[in-house]
């Protein structure tokens, strides 16, 4: 699929329907850009779905709903070529850049970011198939897993070249390298689990810290000084935890509530509740600052975004 063939006007409107469908039910924002190119070639190896993605800056977002009324639950890879990607989930928060990769559950809600142009392999696993193995796996999702070294690196470059080489296997080996995929991301998986006491307590605190704001991400009430008395800490230790990331913690709960608005917006069954009504119901309290920041954040109004994203929907 390649919006080359597209005339120029018709392209982001065509790229949100190649997404939806291919990816079974999934919204795709394009930052408010008008300029638009994407193309996607996917390949089968057994049970797994291979996707190599690129495509100018866009993001994407499956709410509640899409992800209740999904057909088959998978487990998705993003494994970045180039460009970086930031996957949301269960009040967790990873970004990958080339080497790394983030898996995520697409049975939940979750957005990717992917701020700058991309080249993508998008790796979906059968969830049933890991699950089934006496992996606890909602913990290890919205988690980088990384590539540099160990198992983890063994897994990347398998997904990469099992994707390279599909065109000229036979259905048998396809099939047997996609179990192999399996295995490895199982193994990797593993691997983070058992990693899991062995994190800093700065990544463990940061953890605690995104899960307080998931729960709370809807009262108004929400700050700094709830989440530091909520954590018996000080705003300075907040703070810290959060020093080496890209947001700081207000913009973290900032970027929150929006994509949760930004989720219903897109969602039908939202339509007949007013944009003030989403928006004071993930914590904002000001209308003018909601429309503010939301324009800052996807290049467009509430509205025009609620219209264009409910045609991309309907349509």
């Amino acid at each position: 699929m390649s919006t080359d063939a597209v005339a120029p006007a018709e392209r982001a409107a065509i790229w949100r329907e190649w997404v939806w469908t291919h990816f079974g039910g999934l919204d795709s924002d394009l930052y408010g850009d008008t300029d638009f190119e994407g193309h996607m070639s996917a390949s089968q190896a057994g049970d797994v779905v291979l996707t190599r993605l690129e495509a100018n800056r866009h993001r994407v977002i499956k709410s509640d709903r899409q992800a209740r009324a999904g057909e088959r639950p998978y487990l998705k890879i993003v494994a970045p070529w180039r460009g970086s990607a930031g996957v949301q989930q269960s009040g967790r928060e990873a970004w990958v850049r080339p080497g790394g990769w983030a898996i995520y559950d697409t049975t939940d809600a979750y957005a990717v970011a992917n701020p700058e142009q991309v080249e993508h392999l998008i790796v979906m696993l059968p969830k049933a198939q890991l699950a089934e193995r006496g992996l606890a796996l909602e913990p290890l999702m919205a988690r980088q897993i990384g590539g540099v070294s160990g198992i983890a690196r063994v897994a990347l470059e398998t997904m990469r070249t099992t994707y390279q080489e599909l065109p000229g296997m036979s259905e048998s080996a396809a099939r047997g390298a996609g179990e192999a995929i399996v295995e490895l991301v199982r193994l990797s998986l593993l691997e983070l689990a058992g990693r899991g006491d062995g994190r800093t307590q700065l990544e463990a605190f940061r953890d605690r810290i995104r899960v307080h704001i998931g729960r709370h991400l809807r009262d108004p009430g929400l700050s700094l000084d709830h989440i530091a008395s909520a954590m018996n800490c000080s705003k300075r230790h907040l703070h810290k935890a959060f020093s080496a990331e890209d947001d700081t913690l207000a913009q973290y709960i900032l970027r929150q509530r929006l994509q949760g608005c930004m989720r219903e917006l897109g969602d039908a069954a939202s339509a007949t509740r007013t944009i003030t009504e989403i928006a004071f119901s993930w914590g904002f309290n000001n209308t003018a600052h909601f429309s503010r920041v939301f324009r800052e954040h996807t290049g467009q109004t509430p509205s025009a975004y609620r219209e264009r994203a409910q045609a991309g929907t309907t349509g």
